[in-house]
């Protein structure tokens, strides 16, 4: 028997049940790579952010092992105390050189910087003008930041100035932030118009290049390179989990900024710093792209083969113009019914419903990888085009 005081989670947890909306984690046997093993089976990839195939990359694994033998498992403490180590800071002059950036910061997940980043540049005195989809680090960035939130419409420029001229006289400083690419529906931030917009106004600006890194600009050196706009936006913050393929986050932008925020930043100041394996992975993941663009361009191609042959079948793949190729289905018990369908025709692809997206918005998020042959792509065609039939998708 639950206790009374706890019978309100088996309540919320029966009523998730019900509503189709219930998480169900299924239990990766190998690694993330075009075949896994998942729950037994071995299964196409089509859900992980591995979007250039370098998380079983043997040049990696590679330099993790060699960081073990070197540097030992971990720092054990924080970067400000003891834990800094000298390949911290090379990943950390790579990455500026790579972004085009004076300076970066290396911290442990992408939503780590954002907390960084956010709650050391703003408090309860100042306001953020937020796009209304940016992702859940942005939003507990803000919330912790104790700043007053404005939101405007997702990607409208000119709801984003109504918001400014209406409000921003009214507070010590403001910082405008945005997604750089959209996780849900894989489309981009006006990024440009943005830009002037803030420069009208003398807004701080932020940009989360997590979905953008690896997939957009030259050689997949992000969203403010695909838009030429170097020097323009204050931070970017980046991940090395999707595209890079290990773990991390960076903040890069300003000499003036990142310094500031290295002797701000709680997450920096407070939590242990991130171990030699994954900081020696993400150097050769940087080295990787800065000798070719090979990958990149093999996503891209992958990526327009994909959705090509998504729409001739019928599916609507949404607003994306990037990799993420969201297959639109409206109910979260059709997308999850859907989903189960192509697992059991050997094809790896997530349901997502509320509330990672909004209600009524349900869908599979395919995640399109430069690791995928055309051989494989076309597993995964058919077993949508079969499964869509069954339910009458399609």
């Amino acid at each position: 028997m639950v206790e009374p005081k706890l019978q309100f989670i088996v309540d919320e947890m029966e009523s998730l049940r019900q509503a189709g909306l219930l998480i169900n984690i299924r239990t990766m046997e190998s690694p993330a790579d075009a075949w896994m093993i998942v729950n037994g089976k071995r299964v196409l990839n089509l859900c992980t952010n591995n979007y250039l195939g370098l998380a079983n990359h043997p040049r990696l694994k590679e330099a993790a092992k060699a960081a073990v033998d070197r540097w030992g498992v971990g720092p054990a403490a924080v970067r400000s105390i003891a834990g800094t180590q000298a390949l911290h800071l090379e990943l950390e002059r790579r990455l500026a050189e790579f972004k085009g950036v004076e300076d970066a910061l290396y911290v442990q997940s992408g939503f780590c910087a954002n907390q960084a980043a956010i709650g050391a540049l703003v408090g309860p005195e100042d306001c953020i003008i937020s796009d209304r989809l940016n992702h859940a680090s942005i939003i507990d960035g803000c919330r912790l930041s104790r700043a007053k939130v404005l939101v405007y419409e997702h990607g409208d420029v000119a709801d984003a100035e109504r918001v400014i001229v209406e409000n921003v006289k009214s507070y010590r400083r403001a910082l405008l932030i945005t997604d750089g690419v959209f996780s849900m529906d894989g489309d981009i931030a006006p990024l440009d118009r943005l830009a002037a917009v803030a420069r009208a106004h003398d807004l701080i600006t932020m940009v989360d290049d997590a979905h953008g890194e690896g997939v957009l600009g030259r050689g997949g050196r992000g969203i403010v390179d695909h838009f030429g706009l170097h020097g323009q936006f204050d931070i970017e913050i980046g991940t090395m989990s999707k595209a890079f393929g290990v773990v991390g986050g960076a903040i890069a932008g300003k000499k003036v900024i990142v310094d500031y925020i290295r002797q701000k930043a709680r997450p920096f100041l407070f939590s242990s710093a991130v171990t030699p394996a994954d900081t020696a992975a993400c150097l050769a993941a940087v080295e990787l792209l800065e000798e070719s663009t090979e990958l990149v361009d093999r996503l891209w191609e992958n990526t327009r083969y994909f959705k090509g042959e998504m729409k001739g079948l019928g599916f609507d793949v949404g607003r994306s113009v990037t990799p993420i190729t969201p297959v639109m289905l409206g109910e979260a018990p059709l997308a999850k019914e859907l989903s189960n369908r192509l697992f059991e025709r050997g094809v790896f692809a997530m349901a997502l419903g509320y509330p990672t997206v909004p209600k009524g918005l349900a869908r599979i998020r395919v995640m399109v990888s430069a690791m995928l042959s055309r051989q494989d792509l076309d597993v995964g065609l058919q077993a949508f085009a079969q499964a869509g039939k069954e339910l009458g998708v399609i």
